[in-house]
């Protein structure tokens, strides 16, 4: 069978009766067990997903099938899928089947998407290379010595390597976006609240994002308009209303758009991104668009209020993983106490107990005012400024990350090193707009280089409009 680019060439094929959703699925599966190296993959779902093939075929015939009919996703390990274990790719979830689906998951399969396996990812979401999971490591198809991102890494080679169509994954920091420029496809992470956060295991829940990877912007919008929306299980999820973004993605006015000084002129920047993003903008000056160069004066405060707030959430949220209610309990355990203490230590890896130990110290009494509140009141100007800034222009410009995927263990003994890898994406986050990576060129080592545009609140249909556009300018 021949290597679909996009769910528009499966429809075209089912619609012609050239294939059909089993050949599709076999295909698939025959990709993972070629490719099972990379260990994208935690689990695959081949029964189920055969059987629900064959199920989808008789409702085409029927003329009954949904949107989405062909459609083959993969979901990372850190979204719950009723029947199936969902362990955050963490020792201390290992064995856990979940006891409901997700609601963006749910949503998929009500529109016959066919749900072919979950996906390997830093545990808890907590990384940025996809090297801190108790699955081992997920391998960069592009070059297999270098990481994929994180932490959906698994999501984001599972769409390079064509082993499913499309992917979701979660963005509390970047960790679609990232990984989507490591590995050369399309990523978005919405609007905080566009899609219910209902089934997601969290790890900061006033960050966290589903988020979902393609190889077009066309497929990415459909799944948008797919899985966003209001959802009673969740009360943070926004009852704006939801468009038809696949079908709006034509653009033709002339947008205003400005790119950051700071993230330009970082010495942080790999020169070939510095030159491919200048590359971009020129073209969009070229088309008669308006391209400014602005100034972010908090771009320095981003990160640091980041991560004291993800840490704190995260030492919240982490709490419930105490080996008395589910999950791994250790056997060394002698009393209350120290089954508490152990299961723990044995049950969670070394960056998670790390974030935990610092958002513990950041909410303690004698440091909650000096860090956590102080960093709260940074996050809102952050958001009011990142705000502003789209009031007076359409899209933000920027690199998606400072540089290309590096090589395993690069950064494994500089925390900070590795944390600076989200530099670029945590403006988006903190500030709870939609945000987009989508591929723009290589570099000399012919690792693919993201380019993120960003604009305001709820703006998802201009957004895949114009990366949409965009996409055809730097192809």
């Amino acid at each position: 069978m021949e290597r679909f680019i996009s769910f528009e060439e499966i429809k075209k094929s089912l619609d012609k009766k050239e294939t059909d959703c089993q050949t599709i699925v076999s295909h698939y599966l025959q990709n993972i067990q070629t490719k099972a190296h990379l260990n994208a993959f935690v689990e695959v779902y081949e029964q189920s997903s055969l059987e629900k093939a064959k199920q989808i075929d008789e409702k085409i015939a029927l003329g009954k099938a949904g949107k989405l009919a062909g459609m083959v996703i993969g979901i990372k390990d850190v979204l719950c899928y009723e029947g199936h274990e969902s362990n955050a790719s963490s020792a201390i979830l290992k064995g856990y089947e979940a006891q409901f689906t997700s609601t963006a998951v749910q949503r998929l399969i009500q529109e016959d998407a066919i749900i072919i396996g979950r996906l390997n990812c830093d545990e808890f979401g907590m990384g940025s290379s996809n090297e801190n999971s108790v699955h081992g490591k997920v391998l960069n198809a592009q070059d297999e010595s270098r990481v994929p991102g994180g932490s959906s890494g698994g999501s984001a080679v599972a769409v390079q390597a064509n082993l499913c169509t499309a992917s979701l994954g979660t963005d509390t920091g970047g960790s679609v976006r990232q990984p989507a420029a490591f590995t050369g496809v399309i990523g978005m992470k919405p609007t905080y609240s566009r899609i219910s956060r209902w089934g997601l295991i969290a790890y900061a829940s006033s960050f966290d994002t589903i988020g979902i990877f393609s190889k077009s912007v066309k497929d990415n919008a459909l799944i948008m308009e797919v899985i966003a929306g209001h959802d009673e299980f969740d009360s943070t999820s926004s009852r704006k209303p939801i468009f038809p973004y696949s079908q709006l993605l034509h653009f033709e006015k002339k947008a205003k758009v400005a790119y950051l000084k700071e993230t330009i002129e970082s010495p942080a920047l790999q020169p070939e991104i510095k030159e491919q993003t200048l590359k971009v903008l020129d073209q969009l000056r070229e088309e008669g668009h308006e391209v400014e160069e602005v100034s972010f004066p908090l771009l320095d405060y981003i990160l640091p209020t980041y991560y004291i707030l993800t840490t704190a959430e995260a030492s919240s949220n982490l709490s419930r993983f105490d080996g008395v209610k589910y999950g791994y309990r250790s056997p060394n355990a002698h009393n209350l106490e120290s089954m508490y203490k152990l299961t723990r230590t044995e049950g969670f890896g070394e960056e998670v107990k790390r974030r935990i130990m610092l958002g513990t110290f950041v909410l303690s009494a004698s440091y909650y005012d000096a860090y956590f509140t102080k960093a709260q009141k940074v996050r809102r100007l952050i958001k009011e400024y990142t705000e502003n800034l789209l009031q007076d222009f359409d899209y933000i410009l920027l690199p998606t990350t400072p540089s290309t995927a590096f090589k395993f263990g690069e950064h494994s003994d500089d925390p900070v090193a590795m944390y600076l890898e989200d530099l670029f994406t945590v403006q988006a986050s903190v500030s709870g707009v939609p945000a987009i990576s989508i591929p723009n060129g290589k570099d000399k080592n012919g690792m693919p280089i993201g380019l993120q545009v960003i604009a305001n609140s709820f703006k998802e249909a201009e957004l895949y409009a114009f990366s949409n556009y965009l996409t055809q300018l730097t192809d």
